[in-house]
């Protein structure tokens, strides 16, 4: 429930009236009602939607896997604006296959570029390609990131977005 997860819930509960329940390893304060389930597996079961929106790497390599689709009720969607690696894309597909779970959106794939020929097949599956910043708000905050990280660079200071 970090901050693009908080946007998230923010605008479900506000825009849509959706309960809101969430995964993180501790409690939030948040703006919003929302309850903090004990596990990703206790979230999956009780919930429609399971929205991704956590960082890759090894730490949440394959998180969303077998254990957590099969948690999952059969009429729950997930969808994945995370990392592809995030998602066991085979584990997803026998899932989707199956009627595990009814459907999934994903603007993200485990082996990016390739989108496997399964998910393009499948009615119950949205596949967009990583639209995340394609917004002009995002894109100006984007460039003018640059240009802050670009001038304290040049000034001999510490760019404030400094990625080692």
């Amino acid at each position: 429930m970090g901050r693009i997860g908080q946007a998230i819930a923010r605008r479900c509960h506000f825009g849509f009236g959706m309960k809101v329940a969430y995964y993180n390893r501790s409690a939030r304060e948040l703006p919003f009602p929302a309850t903090r389930a004990e596990t990703p597996e206790a979230l999956a079961a009780q919930v429609d939607f399971v929205v991704t929106a956590l960082p890759g790497g090894a730490e949440t390599h394959h998180l969303i896997g077998q254990e957590i689709l099969s948690a999952m009720q059969p009429h729950a969607h997930l969808i994945n604006i995370a990392r592809g690696e995030v998602v066991d894309e085979a584990a997803l597909i026998a899932a989707l296959q199956s009627g595990r779970i009814a459907g999934a959106g994903l603007d993200v794939y485990e082996h990016e570029p390739q989108v496997p020929a399964a998910l393009r097949a499948m009615e119950n599956v949205t596949l967009l390609p990583h639209l995340g910043t394609a917004a002009l708000e995002v894109r100006e905050a984007m460039g003018l990131m640059a240009v802050d990280n670009l001038v304290a660079a040049l000034a001999g200071g510490v760019p404030p977005n400094l990625v080692n």
